[in-house]
């Protein structure tokens, strides 16, 4: 029998839906730390984050309930986009226009900003993303693996130490040793990971 680290999110949605409320459980219990930080590093208040943590699943909860949610085997990346727009919304309720004035008139350009990515700023992402692959690529062999296995593949410390052959401290090890390197070789070459 399959363990709850081995049940696949879209199964446990499938599971969720057909009435298991222990499959939304293990859902959230499995993402929750990972979608409440980002919230958290967006909103940095943690009364304001926990509410929108809770609307975001509240809104999942609905959408799966309506039987709306389109099951692509991208639960996690869905929730994410859910929690970001709940902070955009946060923010766009919080930052109400005032009537600040320029000589006297309203300026409407006080207001006025483009999030879109120019093309300088997609070029220091490929090149903050380029130095950061060659930073890790530089990581002794099982700093490395662990270090992708959490990062790029999602997967939980507990599945690395299975998938590796080594106990959970010791991935955990691994996976610290590999941040502090990566962090001395940024301080000591003085390398900039920011646009």
């Amino acid at each position: 029998m399959a363990t709850s680290y081995q049940t696949p999110d879209a199964l446990l949605v499938k599971n969720y839906i057909a009435g298991d409320e222990n499959a939304l459980a293990l859902l959230i219990n499995r993402h929750q730390s990972k979608i409440y930080n980002f919230i958290y590093s967006k909103i940095a208040d943690r009364d304001i984050a926990d509410d929108i943590f809770q609307d975001t699943f509240i809104k999942v909860i609905k959408t799966l309930k309506s039987n709306s949610y389109n099951e692509e085997g991208k639960f996690l990346p869905w929730v994410m986009r859910i929690a970001h727009n709940l902070v955009i919304d946060y923010f766009r309720r919080n930052n109400k226009m005032s009537m600040v004035r320029d000589n006297d008139e309203f300026s409407v350009f006080a207001y006025i900003k483009d999030d879109s990515d120019n093309v300088e700023s997609k070029l220091i992402q490929n090149i903050i993303e380029s130095d950061l692959q060659k930073l890790v690529s530089d990581l002794p062999n099982d700093q490395r693996e662990v270090l992708v296995m959490r990062i790029y593949q999602d997967m939980s410390f507990n599945e690395i130490a299975e998938a590796t052959g080594v106990s959970i401290n010791t991935a955990l090890g691994r996976m610290r040793y590999a941040l502090l390197n990566l962090r001395k070789t940024i301080e000591k070459n003085k390398i900039n990971l920011s646009v």
